[in-house]
């Protein structure tokens, strides 16, 4: 009981101290005390305060997109986050590949409209085994390479019934070679679109604007939606206070954890911020009993997580982030987030080494992938790589006993992004047939044909296109103009056609 009186005091130390905060900026402006978001972002309050010690009212009003008028309502039931699809993504920085080794693509008429023979070897793809003379894999639905290292690590992870489940999309689209200035992340966007979880909005595994390497479009960012770092076990616990019940380290985890621990609900841009605060510390105090506990953010703690990394690899920090990512967003915990992966300038480096790269990276998409199969929970994967490579002629053994060309140099014309949706009740649907496997298209000769499409040529354009897909999986795409402001795709009409998949909720 000590104790707890003691998280008392501090919630409402907390809470004087806001106050204070928004009294001063009052008195000095000579405003009235704010009510709305506008008002908030104004005399700086979400920046300064909601950001920094009360993300959950930051939170709360960034949901104004579907807000609806809520009574102060505690609520201990019901699903983690705000109901919608977990999303990830995957930052590969430095110009990994993805087109024809490990994900295929081709001419107009889709993956196995196949390119010419040297369009492959500058793919890394000799003779012996280019798709005209090997064929494809189809065993998550999106057609890869049978030697892609990619697909290996996603075939390691997973089971029979998740890869039946799972569906993809192919994306050709050029980016400028390994530079972080690409706005390749759609997190903020995602967010916009509904993502939201009990703690965070958004998360990432590097402590960037975006979450990872990549910057995100500036047209998307919002700064009460900013990524918070969840790179470890510690960091995930720590989104719920720590393991001392919240008080770790002189934060302020009275309001910041404890606050998001159960859902406030959404609330209209006209309630009082009176009534917000009262609402939301009657909440605070209400969730020192939540069952949302320091073991259930811990990844360590989670059976499942240790079935799919049986072998010591979370003591590895390339699994170790992953899986503290993937326990928070498919959770609910967290509503999207990236998980990034440098060290991806493959020009030079033998073919083993970039191959047992890909290798990881596809572990940590199949073990997504199998976790939320797990968990009986949908998911929506993006992965990414700013930049991509070219082949030279020199052929050598790429580690798993299959010859392929060496890469030779950084290629911003070979770049392609990819798609994978997992659906615990069926595969997903493409829209429009083998079509809407492939969004755009390569010319034979190896390049990225940037006329085939209005984001082959446009990062920012290739990131509005994933957000559009996420609201299509939710039967939303109808919203495309209203989460995203006057997108360069255009009106939701107008972008359909690059829609992949029908809706799975």
């Amino acid at each position: 009981m000590a104790k707890y009186r003691d998280q008392l005091r501090r919630t409402e130390s907390t809470r004087r101290r806001l106050e204070q905060r928004i009294e001063e900026s009052c008195r000095k402006s000579g405003h009235a005390r704010p009510r709305t978001r506008r008002e908030f972002l104004n005399q700086g309050l979400i920046a300064g305060v909601g950001t920094v010690f009360l993300p959950s009212i930051a939170t709360i009003l960034a949901r104004e997109a579907n807000a609806q008028a809520a009574a102060c309502v505690i609520d201990n039931g019901g699903l983690l986050g705000a109901g919608k699809i977990p999303f990830l993504a995957f930052d590969q920085g430095g110009g990994a590949n993805i087109a024809g080794s490990n994900v295929m693509v081709g001419g107009m008429g889709g993956q196995e409209d196949f390119l010419d023979a040297a369009g492959y070897a500058k793919l890394g793809l000799p003779n012996a085994i280019i798709p005209q003379n090997v064929g494809v894999d189809r065993t998550f639905g999106l057609a890869m390479h049978p030697n892609s290292a990619l697909l290996r690590g996603m075939l390691d992870k997973t089971s029979v019934a998740t890869r039946l489940n799972t569906n993809g999309c192919v994306i050709p689209a050029r980016s400028e070679n390994d530079t972080d200035n690409n706005p390749h992340n759609p997190v903020y966007g995602i967010a916009r679109a509904g993502a939201n979880g009990e703690f965070a909005a958004t998360i990432g595994t590097r402590n960037s604007e975006s979450g990872g390497r990549s910057r995100a479009p500036d047209a998307m960012i919002q700064a009460e939606l900013r990524p918070v770092k969840v790179s470890n076990r510690d960091e995930a616990i720590g989104l719920g206070g720590g393991e001392d019940d919240g008080f770790p380290d002189g934060r302020v985890a009275a309001a910041s954890a404890v606050l998001s621990a159960l859902k406030l609900g959404k609330i209209n841009e006209q309630q009082a911020t009176e009534e917000l605060l009262q609402c939301g510390y009657d909440k605070a105090e209400a969730t020192f009993n939540t069952l949302v506990t320091p073991q259930d953010l811990d990844p360590d703690a989670d059976l499942a997580l240790q079935a799919i990394f049986p072998n010591g690899e979370l003591n590895d920090g390339n699994y170790r982030k992953a899986a503290a990512a993937m326990k928070v967003v498919v959770n609910g915990y967290g509503g999207a987030g990236t998980i990034e992966y440098g060290g991806r300038d493959y020009h030079q480096d033998p073919r083993p080494e970039t191959d047992g790269k890909d290798f990881i990276v596809g572990q940590v998409i199949g073990a997504s992938l199998e976790y939320a199969a797990q968990l009986n929970k949908p998911l929506m994967i993006y992965s990414f790589s700013d930049g991509a490579v070219s082949a030279d002629d020199r052929e050598e053994d790429d580690g798993n006993g299959t010859t392929k060309f060496r890469w030779r140099s950084d290629n911003s014309q070979t770049a392609a992004s990819f798609i994978l949706v997992f659906n615990p009740n069926g595969q997903p649907v493409l829209r429009n047939g083998a079509a809407s496997q492939q969004l755009g298209y390569f010319r034979p000769s190896g390049n990225v044909e940037t006329a085939s499409s209005p984001f082959a040529n446009s990062v920012d354009a290739l990131a509005e296109m994933v957000v559009l897909n996420y609201l299509g999986l939710h039967g939303e795409e109808a919203m495309f103009n209203v989460v995203l402001d006057n997108p360069g795709l255009g009106s939701a009409a107008a972008a359909a056609p690059y829609i992949a998949f029908q809706a799975i909720v």
